[in-house]
């Protein structure tokens, strides 16, 4: 039996095969979970794709982040398909161009908020519309991509760092407001893996080239099943008491120096 076994679980974000979240929803599933896939507006044919590729049927809603209506619909989607939710992975993150690449004084607040709605609020307005349907559950786990970003300035990465540092700052208040309801909030914070929106990175050969020489485990950025593992097990119930932590799928690379 699976770690997973009977969970129905809701992923976000799967846009291609290489992305974190479909190997999640693959392993997911391997491991006895049912899920269903979101997506949104010109990615939804490609997430609708996807899921035919997946080991067993699996049906898409459509989720919009930006469309608080979307919220609602995905609520009553999912009430009528399963009536309750255990598990929700937040795969979601865009920035405009000019957010990425040109320096962090070169965007406008225009597209610093569109960063900053999709890629950190998001989790937000997310982790409420499943709250319902994780109190029918009994309680539940919401756990988020990362790239691990209060600590330090990352090249190219600019407001797409910020936006990501303030995700880990949300999920910590997330966690705090949410524990009570048995409701789990975690993060893991993953090396760079070559996906869809890796390559929307200017000069993300930067990562490439220094990563692997450095984690002492090691790292393959064409591998993303240590992530998926990652994720997978923060969905079960494996970690009944760990919330708002941040949990490193990066081969070690985050604790070491120069």
């Amino acid at each position: 039996m699976g770690i997973l076994e009977g969970k129905r679980i809701v992923i976000t974000g799967v846009l291609t095969d290489a992305s974190l979240a479909y190997a999640t929803a693959e392993l997911a599933i391997f491991e006895g979970a049912q899920i269903v896939l979101t997506g949104a507006g010109r990615g939804l044919s490609m997430t609708q794709r996807m899921a035919r590729k997946l080991s067993s049927e699996v049906e898409v809603f459509e989720l919009d982040v930006t469309q608080p209506d979307h919220f609602t619909a995905l609520t009553t989607s999912l009430t009528a398909k399963w009536g309750a939710v255990d598990g929700a992975l937040h795969a979601i993150g865009f920035a405009p161009a000019s957010c990425l690449g040109d320096g962090i004084l070169a965007a406008p607040w225009e597209d610093v908020a569109t960063a900053i709605q999709i890629s950190t609020y998001s989790l937000k307005p997310l982790a409420q519309c499943l709250l319902p349907l994780f109190a029918k559950a009994g309680g539940g786990s919401i756990v988020g991509l990362d790239f691990d970003n209060s600590r330090q300035a990352w090249p190219a990465y600019d407001w797409m760092g910020v936006a990501k540092a303030a995700l880990e700052s949300l999920n910590r208040y997330l966690a705090r407001d949410l524990g009570p309801l048995r409701v789990r909030c975690n993060l893991v914070a993953a090396g760079p893996i070559k996906t869809m929106a890796a390559k929307s990175i200017p000069g993300f050969a930067k990562f490439e080239d220094v990563w692997s020489e450095k984690a002492p485990l090691g790292w393959d950025i064409t591998d993303p099943t240590p992530v998926a593992r990652a994720c997978v097990a923060l969905l079960s119930d494996w970690f009944p008491k760990t919330t708002a932590e941040i949990v490193h799928v990066d081969g070690g690379f985050h604790a070491i120096g120069a």
